[in-house]
Parts: C-alpha cells; sequence; structure tokens
C-alpha cells in the first residue's frame, strides 16, 4: 500500500510570513551609537551618553518585543521603531546644522585637517545610517508589515519590483536594500536603480541628496582652504 506525502505539513506554505533578521538593522543603529559618541562635544545635540543610551534602551525594547526576525505587526512596536528613527535623524541633523555652523565661522572643530576630516566623514556616515533606518522603517509599512504582505504600489521601486524576472519568487526589500538606497543616494544626488514614487520618499530622498551634498561640498572647500 501506497501513500501520498503530505509536504504541506511537513514544510512552512509559501504564504506564511517570514521576516528579515533583525541584526542588520540593529548593527546599524549601534554603528551609529558609536558614531555619536565619536563626534566633537560641539557637534552632539545632547551630552556624549544620553542620545546612545536612549537609543539603546529604543532598540533593546524592539528586540525584547519582537526576538528573531521582525515579523510581528504591532502599534507599540512600530511606534517605538518610528521614535528610534526619529531620534536618529534628528541627531544626525543636528550634527549637520552645527558642522556647517562649525565650517563658515571657522570653528575649532573644523580648524585643522584632521579634525575636519573625522568630524565631517562622521556626521556624513550618521546621515547615511538614518537614512537607510528611514527609509526602511516607512517604506510598506516596515519591515514587518513587508513580512505579511507587499503591497502593488510600494513607495520605494527597486530594480526586483520593476522587473520581476530577475527577483527570486517572494522577493522583499531588506536593510540591506535601503542601506545601499541611502549609500548611492549620498553619493550620486540622484537616484541610481531605485525609484521613489511616493511623494514623502521623493522628499526623503532630496533632503538626503542636499545634506549630502552640503557636507562633502564644505568639507571639500574648507579642506582646500586648511591645507592651502
Amino acid at each position: 500500500m501506497t501513500g501520498r506525502s503530505t509536504d504541506a505539513t511537513a514544510s512552512p506554505s509559501r504564504d506564511e510570513p517570514v521576516g528579515e533578521a533583525r541584526w542588520p538593522m540593529a548593527t546599524a543603529v549601534v554603528a551609529a551609537m558609536l558614531l555619536t559618541v565619536l563626534l566633537p562635544d560641539d557637534l552632539r545635540l545632547a551630552p556624549r551618553w544620553v542620545l546612545p543610551a536612549l537609543e539603546g534602551l529604543l532598540l533593546l525594547a524592539l528586540i525584547a518585543g519582537d526576538p528573531g526576525r521582525i515579523d510581528r505587526r504591532s502599534t507599540a512596536l512600530r511606534t517605538l521603531s518610528i521614535a528610534l528613527v526619529c531620534v536618529l535623524a534628528l541627531s544626525a541633523v543636528w550634527s549637520t546644522a552645527r558642522l556647517v555652523d562649525d565650517i563658515l565661522q571657522g570653528g575649532k572643530e573644523t580648524d585643522s585637517a584632521t579634525g575636519l576630516l573625522q568630524s565631517g566623514s562622521t556626521v556624513w556616515a550618521c546621515t547615511v545610517l538614518a537614512f537607510s533606518l528611514l527609509y526602511s522603517e516607512l517604506d510598506c509599512g516596515g519591515a514587518a508589515a513587508r513580512a505579511h504582505h507587499m503591497p502593488r504600489t510600494p513607495a520605494l521601486a527597486f530594480p526586483q519590483q520593476l522587473n520581476p524576472e530577475v527577483a527570486r519568487a517572494g522577493w522583499r526589500p531588506r536593510f540591506v536594500d535601503y542601506l545601499y538606497l541611502a549609500l548611492t543616494n549620498a553619493t550620486a544626488f540622484s537616484p541610481t536603480d531605485v525609484m521613489p514614487l511616493a511623494p514623502w520618499a521623493k522628499i526623503a530622498m532630496g533632503v538626503q541628496s542636499l545634506v549630502s551634498l552640503l557636507i562633502l561640498g564644505l568639507v571639500v572647500a574648507r579642506a582646500v582652504n586648511v591645507l592651502a
């Protein structure tokens, strides 16, 4: 007597949500925390350990509420995620404004080539990490929502969505895709392979391009002046 195998009970359904791993996002947050600590006092929004401590607490709360892979949809967790992104973005914007002011005023943090390059690169890296987390959190409702359902009209259109033939079945953007988007947008100052479709995405990418152009342009100009 022969029987038919029941693969459906032996393996999870293809429609079962599979969230992305937490560690890439957590690593980016920890990196942003460390960069904030390395910033000079005049370029930080708060005393050295205040923002990293706040960001660390928010990150630990997210990990405790949804350990392992990101797939739990919850209003509380969504609020914590947005709060974490807002703190990182506010810190990056404040540091950018202080860096620009220090360069224009010839302040002590940028009066030497070493200090200028260290401060400029640190602030620039903070903005890249902050915007990568912003894109990841706002696109399609965040990582947990993407694990359950991908809308037909995303806010950010990746090549795999524009041309499904090059994507594997069930492909979804993950944090590394948003990190790549933030990095290329900060260096090319324009969309490369990811197209912003929603108004907020166009505004966010435009703001990041302007911020990156401002930082790099002023740092290069100041470096020429310092080394001359």
